[in-house]
Order: C-alpha cells, then structure tokens, then sequence
C-alpha cells in the first residue's frame, strides 16, 4: 500500500490553481492559433488575434488569462492501492485551493450561501469529484470555471424516440441560445445518457479532453465533427461579433442510461478552457 500525505495534495493543487489560471494547454494555444489563420471575417479574426495577445501577455506577466478565475472544480482518480494520510483527502484539496487563490491573487468568487451570498474570501469550497481506480497513484485534474460560460449550459431530458437528431438539436439549440454571452469562441462539452446528474458530470469532464483528440466511438466521433462544423455555420463568431469560428471542439462523452430516457447536458466553456493534470 503506497501513502501519499496531505501535504503533497495540497501543494500540488495549490501550484494547480495559479497555473491553470495563467497558461492555457498546448492543444488550447494550438487549436487558436489555428483559428485565427482560419477565420473568414476580419473582425472575427481581429478578435481571435486580441486573445491570442491575452493569453502571452498573461503568460508573460504572469497575469490571469482573465478576470474571473473561476469556481476550482477537481476531478481526482484515486487508485485503491494508495492510502492518504495526515488528514481528509477533500479537506487536503479545498486548503490547497485556498492558498493557490491566495498567494496566486486569484479573484475570490464563491460565496457560501447561494441565497445570502457572503463570499467565503478564499475560493472554497471547490466542487471534487472522485473516481476509485486501479493502481497506487492520484491523478489530479484542476479546471477552474468561470460562470459566464457556465451560466448557458443547459440539461435536456429527451425521450428516446427523439434519438441522435434531437441530441444534436439540443446541443445546437444550447449554443445559439448561449450566442455571445458565453465569450466565444467556445469548447462545447456534452453528455449523453446516464441520469440527470451523471450527464452534467460527463459533460463538465468532457471539457477537459485535448481538443485535437476525437471521441474513439465512430459515430460519436462523427458527431462531434459534424456539430463543430453547424456551430460555425451559425455566424456567432469570435466575442459573438460575427464570423466562421464560434467554437474551437466538441466533445461528447457517452454512458449507458435507462430504456425509458435520454438525458444530454450541454456545458460550454469560453475559449479560457483552463486545466491543469498532475499524476502524484
């Protein structure tokens, strides 16, 4: 049984939380310098050149790509054969975040009451997910939300009979609803099947996939194509001023669900679609 103390947990989501804030994935920076070579309109492409400017100033300066650093959500995969000590593995994850939106001067954005709404003044709680898996190491993945985006997401409970059409026209109909109020251009995560709440999960993990890598199930890989090319048909465009990039990737996530539904959860992500993975 291999151990790992809280006190590597909470330095490395600490270190998590100021470098997913400042620096975007190589498959993020690639996927927008692509899109400004790409994009057909000149205001479209002006924009795009704006944020690619943005992310090497915030890289360079250290700055936060931008102003709000989001809600931390944590996906952790933890294998059976490891045991933490020193203390809870959620408590370990939340003063990691504390002191990463504190010594990062990260914007402080949660508050601890949904009604009353008094900010907590640290960023926590995170929301953390966990997954029990084989072996005797922690994957740790940081993807700070910001709500802009978030706001637009959406949940459809569809019948069966609606199919594989009414999947893509719900997802079509998330993102023109969400127009330019999600800061496009945007990663669209989906979820299909499951439950209620288990779609949502897939979609907010989906998120956190490469955007150069497509789903390995043949039709949910063409569907993933062909959903990428109707977003950018739509004319959103860049900062939802028009043109041919509205979205940078769709990734779509599957799981089994019962004979009688068909739930499909959409969450949008702005083109700030911040991550960071670390195996302990």
């Amino acid at each position: 049984m291999r151990t790992i103390h809280v006190e590597e947990i909470i330095k490395n989501v600490k270190e998590m939380c100021i470098e997913a804030n400042h620096y975007l994935t190589e498959d993020m920076i690639e996927a927008l310098k692509r899109s400004v070579k790409e994009e057909e309109a000149p205001l479209g492409k002006q924009v795009l050149g704006q944020l690619e400017d943005n992310l090497e100033i915030a890289s360079n300066d250290k700055i936060p790509i931008c102003q709000d650093t989001g809600m931390a959500v944590v996906f952790l995969e933890v294998g059976q054969d490891v045991q933490v000590q020193g203390g809870l593995l959620t408590d370990a994850v939340n003063e990691g975040v504390r002191q990463g939106y504190e010594e990062g001067f990260l914007r402080k954005s949660v508050v601890g009451d949904p009604i009353f709404r008094e900010n907590t003044k640290d960023n926590t709680p995170a929301v953390v997910h966990y997954d029990i898996v084989e072996g005797d190491q922690i994957k740790i993945t940081v993807a700070p939300k910001g709500f802009g985006s978030e706001n637009m997401s959406r949940i459809f409970m569809l019948k069966p009979a609606d199919g594989i059409e009414g999947v893509k026209d719900a997802i079509l109909t998330a993102v023109k609803d969400a127009g330019p109020n999600a800061c496009p251009p945007m990663v669209i995560g989906v979820g299909i099947g499951g439950t209620f709440e288990k779609c949502a999960l897939l979609a907010k993990k989906a998120l956190t996939r490469p955007v150069n890598q497509r789903s390995s199930v043949s039709y949910v890989c063409e569907m993933e194509e062909e959903l990428l090319d109707k977003i950018n048909r739509t004319g959103i465009g860049p900062g939802g001023l028009g043109g041919s990039t509205t979205a940078l990737a769709v990734n779509i996530d599957t799981y089994p669900t019962h004979i009688a539904g068909l739930p499909v959860a959409v969450n949008i992500c702005c083109h700030v679609n911040r991550h960071c993975v670390r195996v302990l």
